[in-house]
């Protein structure tokens, strides 16, 4: 996946900003304040950290091993960090990417979920 639909990707989510609280390379998109995806659009291999359910991450390190690691500078159980450099197959990153997206919104209190859309 390019740099651009991968951001693209990212912001096509409701309520979904980009912000760089870091550094001015390293992409924050964040759904209500909340981060779900980290990234720098121009590194080469391009990579990007995505939240995820501790047991499904276990196994797409297993699945996965060279592409998909504990996540770099975040919590290790809940997330991954991922190369998107087209080896993984752009429909299982976009999956991976809305999981992330839909984790975080499952954390907000109700009558957020509810404006997303996603009760």
């Amino acid at each position: 996946m390019k740099p651009q639909e991968l951001r693209a990707l990212c912001l096509s989510f409701n309520a979904v900003v980009e912000d760089f609280p870091f550094n001015p390379e390293t992409s924050v998109f964040k759904v209500l304040g909340k981060m779900f995806a980290l990234t720098n659009l121009g590194a080469r291999p391009l990579t990007i950290n995505l939240k995820c359910d501790p047991e499904d991450a276990i196994r797409l390190r297993t699945e996965h091993a060279d592409l998909v690691v504990p996540g770099w500078h975040m919590n290790k159980r809940h997330w991954n960090t991922v190369t998107a450099d087209g080896a993984l197959p752009d429909t299982l990153l976009r999956e991976l990417v809305e999981d992330s997206y839909d984790l975080v919104v499952a954390g907000l209190p109700r009558a957020e979920r509810l404006r997303l859309d996603r009760p």
